[in-house]
């Protein structure tokens, strides 16, 4: 029997809307908490206590409330790109499509599409995002202040003479975003590896020697071809780089699988955010806990079917770690940025993960992958996580009603 959809229409409780929330059940962001569990909110949203006293005085909710969600990988500089891909194509088909139709449209339809991006993230019940950029094109909707932003600026470069260029380019991209005002939201900002097979060695070198501390993301194994190139050098990697007149010469194969030789090329008192994992293994998951300072692990499962048409191991991945976080990656791989619906899709390929655990993914695992537990992703006093009501949809029981109070 397939697996229940979570039926939904979720609605970010405004911060001035009520001093007191309750529901049928309230999710804290680790777990659920006692029937009859009250919320007493500050006039701008700070969570005040969480308990049983104030049942009286509370304001009923239909369905649950939970924190507001955290989208720990998007591309929100790609938003003009959607539908532009076709699915299923595999990593590196995808991969060459993206820079032959990345600039297929004018700056003005770009910069729309990436507002109307940012708009349904917020729409859809997330409060923080960790972003990748390339360019500074994201200037404009961080600057909006609807939502918390990590931006992790990509380097790219498999050359190793071209690796001092690379990091250069990189590091104007981060003064940028680096000397933007800050306003109510967070801004954040860290230099970071594209995947293991756009960043030669010394580039990998150099982007953990910039950065002193703080969070890196970057896409990890997301195509079986990924290992085929390290430990052989061979396959359509190999191919990519060559129809892109990327000189890969300096390159010689480990033998190992790309994540057992890249990440000691990296410092270990970094946080790294490994995103995807489609092709990662228990043995390379316990050897990445023990090296990191702190390790966490994306899942991005709608771009996962879109790409590949495959999930990472999810039954082995939760065996071997508890550090587990959602997001969306792009809409050039994804139909839309709703994090609950990729939740939804979890739940199909794996029904016997409970709510209550995949609700802990998008909330408290994703505000610690990216550093902002302090402030976001739990409903306990001192924190201001926003409030996500989930009520069901009962015309059709899927996931496709969503509204926001403004």
């Amino acid at each position: 029997m397939a697996a229940a959809l979570l039926p939904y229409a979720f609605i970010l409780i405004p911060k001035y809307a009520m001093a007191f929330l309750t529901a049928k059940r309230i999710h804290n962001g680790y777990n659920w908490l006692p029937t009859g569990s009250v919320i007493e909110l500050s006039n701008d949203g700070v969570i005040i206590s969480v308990g049983e006293e104030h049942a009286h005085k509370a304001t009923f909710y239909d369905g649950f409330l939970c924190p507001g969600f955290v989208n720990t990988h998007c591309h929100l500089e790609l938003s003009h790109m959607r539908g532009v891909v076709p699915e299923h194509t595999g990593l590196i088909p995808f991969l060459k499509t993206i820079p032959t139709h990345r600039n297929d449209h004018t700056p003005e339809q770009k910069r729309l599409a990436r507002l109307n991006a940012y708009e349904e993230l917020a729409g859809n019940g997330v409060v923080a995002v960790g972003d990748i950029a390339n360019t500074t094109d994201t200037l404009d909707v961080r600057a909006m202040g609807k939502l918390h932003v990590h931006t992790f600026v990509e380097a790219i470069g498999f050359n190793e003479a071209r690796a001092e260029a690379a990091m250069g380019y990189a590091r104007q991209t981060l003064e940028a975003f680096a000397t933007q005002p800050i306003g109510i939201s967070w801004l954040r900002q860290s230099i970071t590896p594209h995947a293991p097979y756009s960043v030669s060695q010394r580039l990998f070198n150099s982007i953990g020697e910039c950065n002193e501390s703080g969070v890196l993301s970057i896409h990890n194994q997301e195509s079986a071809e990924e290992n085929k190139y390290f430990e052989r050098k061979e396959g359509a990697v190999a191919d990519l780089l060559h129809g892109l007149g990327i000189d890969d010469t300096s390159f010689v194969p480990s033998g190992k699988t790309s994540l057992t030789t890249y990440l000691h090329w990296l410092p270990q008192r970094l946080q790294y955010l490994f995103v995807h994992n489609t092709f990662t293994t228990a043995a390379e998951i316990a050897m990445a806990q023990q090296y990191c300072a702190s390790a966490y692990w994306c899942l991005c499962p709608n771009a996962n079917m879109y790409i590949e048409n495959r999930l990472p191991d999810l039954d082995m991945l939760m065996q071997n770690t508890s550090n587990i976080c959602i997001g969306t990656d792009s809409l050039a791989s994804n139909k839309q940025l709703n994090i609950l619906d990729e939740l939804n899709t979890i739940k199909l390929q794996y029904p016997g993960i409970d709510w209550e655990i995949l609700i802990k993914w998008a909330t408290s695992g994703g505000a610690a992958a990216l550093q902002m537990d302090e402030l976001l992703g739990a409903i306990m006093p001192g924190k201001r996580p926003g409030i996500v009501q989930i009520t069901n949809n009962k015309a059709t029981g899927l996931p496709n009603i969503i509204n926001k109070i403004v």
